[in-house]
C-alpha cells in the first residue's frame, strides 16, 4: 500500500457541501499520517436549459433553467493501512458524489 496512491473526485451541485466534504477527507488522512495533494478544484460544468412559456405564440417568452455541477480532486500520495480505514469509516453527506481510484 505504501507506494500506491488514492485518487479522490468529489461531485456535486452545492460548494458547500462539496467544500465542508473536502475539509474533511484533508483533516481525516492528515490524522492518519499520510501525505495529501489537494483539494484541486477542477472547472465546474454549467448545464443551462431554456423553455418556452408560451404553448402556441410569442417565441420571446422564455425561461432559463442552469444546473452547476462543482468538482474536486484529491491524491493521497502514501497512504496506510489507518488512512484507508479511515475513509471507508468516514460519513460524508448525500448530496456528494465520491469516485474512488487506487493508481501507482
Amino acid at each position: 500500500m505504501e507506494n500506491q496512491s488514492i485518487r479522490i473526485r468529489l461531485k456535486a451541485f452545492d460548494y458547500r457541501l462539496i467544500d465542508a466534504s473536502a475539509k474533511l477527507i484533508v483533516e481525516t488522512v492528515k490524522k492518519t499520517g499520510a501525505l495529501i495533494k489537494g483539494p484541486i478544484p477542477l472547472p465546474v460544468k454549467k448545464e443551462r436549459t431554456t423553455i418556452l412559456i408560451s404553448p402556441h405564440k410569442d417565441k420571446d417568452a422564455r425561461d432559463q433553467y442552469e444546473i452547476v455541477t462543482y468538482k474536486r480532486l484529491m491524491d493521497i500520495v502514501k497512504p496506510t493501512d489507518k488512512t484507508v480505514d479511515a475513509l471507508m469509516k468516514l460519513d460524508l453527506s448525500s448530496g456528494v458524489d465520491v469516485q474512488i481510484s487506487l493508481g501507482q
